[in-house]
């Protein structure tokens, strides 16, 4: 069993890695099986959050607005981590999106880690649901807010806890971290080109822009430019927007 590790979790605006944003991240420091530190941030998203989202994990768009800027919540996490393996339920998930924004900040991020879910998919082939809620319930774990980042970190540790006192003898191979993998493609901020037509196309037409312009990728504002302008038309005497 890992003598030392990080259960993490997060919350995020949407389920793609290569498109949604980090809301939220929670982490937990085990070492022999004790907990013995913790770390959570709201991450100031940039968008606004669907009615789903604010409902399924009961951060709000004001508090997503206060929450901090994505580099420093990025910084701050993996000061914490410290490079020991990462276990979290569906861990491929949170890591996909850590990957991704860490190679979108130029940060390194390689990391190896133990997934609850494919250990309980293992172990308790007799369980109909896995989800991280119905094996809280198998286990009698208590959870003072579910879908939160770090009471669900919190959860996971203790479950890994668990699953290693009833099933860890003879099965150790089963528990050992792998390493994790995921092929993230830099994504490139908005151009300042970019920037100042946004800026300028909302100005002429008085609107308010629902993003904050310092956190959209190229890509994304060359989508909003595109939109934008399908919903209220070019400026005139403007040459073609900058994709």
């Amino acid at each position: 069993m890992l003598e030392e590790y990080v259960a993490v979790d997060l919350e995020m605006t949407g389920l793609k890695a290569s498109r949604d944003r980090i809301l939220e991240i929670g982490a937990v420091r085990y070492r022999k099986g004790k907990e013995v530190g913790a770390f959570q941030v709201i991450v100031n998203p940039g968008v606004p959050l669907t009615e789903e989202i604010t409902a399924l994990t009961g951060i709000t768009p004001d508090m997503a607005q206060r929450g901090v800027e994505l580099r420093r919540g990025m910084e701050d996490f993996l000061e914490f981590w410290q490079g020991l393996p990462l276990v979290g339920h569906n861990l491929y998930y949170d890591f996909s999106f850590l990957k991704q924004n860490a190679v979108n900040l130029g940060l390194s991020f390689d990391a190896c880690g133990v997934d609850t879910l494919k250990l309980s998919r293992k172990l308790l082939p007799g369980e109909k649901r896995k989800t991280l809620e119905a094996l809280g319930l198998r286990f009698g774990l208590f959870q003072e807010q579910k879908h939160r980042a770090l009471e669900d970190a919190k959860a996971c540790g203790r479950l890994l806890e668990l699953l290693w006192e009833e099933f860890g003898e003879g099965q150790e191979e089963l528990f050992e971290p792998a390493a994790l993998e995921y092929k993230a493609k830099k994504r490139s901020p908005i151009t300042p080109q970019q920037k100042k037509y946004l800026k300028d196309f909302a100005g002429y037409h008085k609107i308010e822009l629902s993003v904050e312009l310092e956190t959209l990728t190229r890509n994304e504002a060359s989508r909003l430019t595109d939109q934008l302008i399908f919903q209220y038309g070019r400026m005139p005497k403007r040459g073609r927007p900058f994709h």
